[in-house]
């Protein structure tokens, strides 16, 4: 089955119905409660969707948030020791943030592209990730 992983980024689009990105979100979902698509999220950039909604909406609205995506055709990847030391690789080898390189870390250890639209992620070589990009 096919997989891709998501970044904070994709799913705040997703959570602010923000344009083009938010409707491409919501067809990836659509695939995935098909079974025609394995979603994955690591819980590092799960904690930076939620506290960006923390920050912008409150902790109810981050708690709302948190309950919509558990019930959506996510896997949530926890935190092992390869993703740790892969994230730490690609941050020391590359210009992106620490949360940015779990999800390219993500992805790498899937085999599979990140879907985004964070210029960090985006401006990456391809020999590093695979991204299907995201636009507002």
């Amino acid at each position: 089955m096919e997989v891709a992983v998501l970044d904070a980024w994709a799913v705040l689009a997703f959570l602010r119905g923000e344009g083009s990105a938010a409707t491409t979100m919501r067809r990836y979902l659509r695939r995935a409660g098909a079974g025609n698509l394995r979603l994955v999220l690591n819980w590092i950039n799960l904690g930076e969707a939620y506290y960006r909604v923390f920050q912008i909406s409150g902790e109810d609205k981050a708690e709302a948030a948190l309950s919509l995506l558990r019930r959506m055709p996510i896997e949530l990847m926890g935190v092992k020791e390869s993703l740790v030391l892969e994230a730490a690789r690609l941050k020391g080898a590359n210009s992106l943030s620490y949360a940015d390189a779990f999800a390219v870390a993500a992805a790498r250890l899937h085999g599979a592209p990140v879907i985004t639209g964070d210029p960090e992620i985006l401006s990456l070589p391809r020999s590093v990730v695979k991204v299907r990009a995201l636009s507002r």
